[in-house]
């Protein structure tokens, strides 16, 4: 099966093409859930195929090339897939977890008319496809094919219902604000060229960490590059604002966006080039410190939103800074742990309010809902199970991932690497802040939304029944995955043995490179001694539990909701700000979209009407037309007047030369 890597790849993108194909010419949705549904899941079964036998053979490095792509001087470009320790996680979830969200979606999506479902499953397939060449590709270029394929996707699953104007300016944002990032990654393909001679990854990382001290600046550079574009991608600061009206979409599209693939990929690149982060510590506290803002940045507008998806949008925001904070401290590992258990607890989380909106007839406001309870109860215990997770509270996933971020940023401090330890001790108190904020924000939407009683009128409260079980499995498996995931792969190596931590064993090789390590960047070692981590292991479980408790006082019961709205009305213009995203939106419009408006309607009006137009185009006809208009006086058809005007012409020579 490794000698056919490339069909793990190219079988959604036959799916892709089937489900466009049958969309126009057939389109019957029980044939478009066999392909969507078939294409995935047969990716699925050959991907873990393939992880076998890898985990079988000898070689840590499988690299399978197929033909040169671009070959224009010096710079050659092979179009070929590459399977190690990172991109093996990497399909490992991101198959999985699109197949439950593809299964999830045959019932979420029963509903549309056949055309729209087929092109719906059409665009799915071919996100899955973008995402399994991002990952799986062995050099930049082809990870830039995957990466821009994952925002072309993410363009049209947005704008799903483009006959809306703001799902249709959803998309948009979406694309454009991509498009900003995407400008950085494409620098730092160039830079990386320029210097190393290739683009691959097997020739860039070795020459780098060969020679840490040659290579130090250019490493800081290509870093910051690759963290612009990461930053579009992945909703980091200041790009972040295209994810929360990327709700516009179907719910089972947040899911896959969200969750397991488009804004993951940009926490995937800088893991996938820690070489040049390793080199650079600038870079690297760059990283950490706009992950460490964004994660509680976002986490404080999370506290007030009342749309029950963007509520869980801004967490992923939050927790992708998270992600991005390990990334920065040299926790390599524990960023691709975290983005291993919010694949699971935040697709259970999406999906679980896909059901709820579904039961609700497409309500979205979770002021209009209460005690789903009884009404849903599998969705209700999935939804809790994940919300625990993702609030930190062991035994579940999210607790092992967020506890080993917030220590090595903890230990990044003590270690005091590069001389920054007081703003690595500032990180982590932002880390810790930000799991308060999680717990209190996440269990504000378990009581809202299934505790108390209903508050959306009779008539609704007849209509809410429990989702078919094309909808209710997924989360199930999701809930389970949630609960145990991060116990299984990641349980702390030091509480008792080093090879139970299992992802920090197996991506080992992938972020530990000898030269590089000696720059000083790779600092995350064993500095917190079991006392210690046991302590902020309570410390952080601690204020995780403050926060549910305070939610619970807050949003718990039939008159709960009485003192946060006591604390709106006191704190009015706190929570305005809040409530309006700490008006970034309308910055933004004023700052950047106005301007560019004008900017524009100057080239328009002025440059190209008056001057291209008016003085270069239709200026030069003028002068040339009156010129003619003149000259023609001169050609009489006399010959005399001839003669009489070489004549003279011959005199003012004369005398000229005299």
């Amino acid at each position: 099966m490794l000698g056919y890597l490339w069909l793990i790849p190219i079988l959604p993108l036959a799916g892709a093409i089937v489900n466009f194909a049958l969309g126009v010419w057939l389109p019957k949705k029980r044939l478009v859930t066999a392909v969507g549904l078939g294409s995935v899941g047969t990716t699925t079964v050959l991907t873990y195929v393939a992880l076998w036998q890898y985990l079988q053979g000898p070689t840590a490095v499988v690299v399978e090339r197929y033909f040169t792509w671009i070959a224009a001087g010096r710079f050659v470009v092979n179009a070929s897939l590459q399977l190690d320790q990172l991109s093996a996680i990497m399909i490992s979830f991101v198959t999985f977890v699109g197949f439950l969200i593809h299964l999830y979606s045959v019932g979420y999506m029963h509903e549309e008319d056949d055309k729209a479902y087929a092109r719906y499953f059409a665009y799915l397939n071919l996100f899955m496809f973008s995402m399994l060449v991002l990952v799986l590709g062995s050099n930049l270029p082809v990870l830039f094919v995957g990466w821009e394929g994952v925002g072309l996707c993410s363009y049209l699953l947005i704008g799903f219902y483009f006959e809306k104007d703001w799902c249709a300016s959803a998309g948009k944002k979406a694309f454009i604000v991509n498009r900003i990032g995407d400008f950085g990654f494409l620098l730092a393909i160039f830079v990386a060229f320029a210097v190393f001679g290739s683009a691959e990854f097997g020739e860039m990382f070795p020459a780098a960490a060969a020679d840490s001290h040659q290579f130090a600046g250019t490493a800081t550079l290509i870093g910051l590059l690759l963290f612009v574009g990461a930053c579009g991608k992945s909703a980091q600061l200041p790009l972040y604002v295209w994810l929360p009206d990327a709700m516009a979409g179907p719910t089972p599209v947040s899911a896959l966006i969200h969750a397991a693939t488009m804004v993951t990929a940009g926490v995937y690149m800088v893991v996938r080039c820690n070489v040049f982060y390793q080199l650079s510590a600038t870079a690297m506290l760059v990283v950490a410190v706009v992950g460490g803002l964004t994660a509680v940045f976002a986490a404080t507008i999370g506290l007030v939103q009342n749309d029950i998806k963007k509520v869980l949008a801004y967490s992923t925001v939050s927790q992708l800074g998270y992600m991005f904070l390990a990334a920065g401290v040299g926790a390599y590992v524990a960023a691709i742990f975290h983005v291993v258990t919010h694949a699971f607890f935040k697709a259970c989380l999406f999906l679980g309010s896909g059901s709820v909106i579904h039961a609700c007839g497409g309500e979205q406001d979770i002021r209009k809902m209460g005690g789903l309870k009884k009404y849903m109860p599998k969705t209700y215990w999935t939804f809790l199970a994940a919300t625990v997770a993702i609030a930190g509270i062991p035994p579940l996933a999210g607790f092992f991932s967020k506890d080993m971020i917030l220590a090595k940023a903890f230990e990044a401090g003590l270690t005091d690497v590069n001389h920054f330890g007081k703003v690595y001790f500032a990180l982590w108190a932002l880390g810790l802040c930000g799991a308060f904020l999680t717990a209190f924000y996440m269990f504000r939407l378990v009581f809202m939304t299934f505790h108390g009683s209903f508050r959306g009128g009779e008539d609704a409260e007849h209509h809410l029944h429990e989702s078919p079980w094309t909808m209710t499995l997924p989360l199930q498996a999701l809930a389970v995955l949630s609960i145990i995931g991060g116990a299984i792969i990641g349980f702390p190596g030091q509480l008792l043995h080093k090879d139970w931590n299992l992802i920090e064993r197996f991506l080992g090789p992938v972020v530990l490179h000898p030269g590089a390590a000696e720059h000083g960047a790779e600092h995350v070692g064993h500095a917190v001694s079991v006392p210690l981590e046991l302590g902020l292991m309570f410390l952080s479980v601690a204020v995780a539990a403050g926060g549910i408790y305070l939610a619970y006082r807050f949003y718990f019961g039939e008159k709960a909701l009485e003192t946060p709205k006591r604390l709106a009305e006191r704190f009015a213009f706190s929570h305005r700000v809040l409530l309006n995203k700490y008006y970034v939106d309308e910055l933004y419009d004023l700052a950047v979209v106005r301007f560019l408006h004008r900017v524009c309607l100057f080239c328009w009006k002025v440059v190209d009407v008056i001057i291209i137009d008016g003085i270069i185009v239709n200026g030069t006809a003028f002068v040339t037309d009156l010129t003619s208009e003149l000259l023609r006086f001169l050609q009489t058809g006399n010959v005399r007047n001839y003669a009489l005007s070489v004549a003279l012409g011959i005199l003012a020579l004369a005398v000229i030369l005299w």
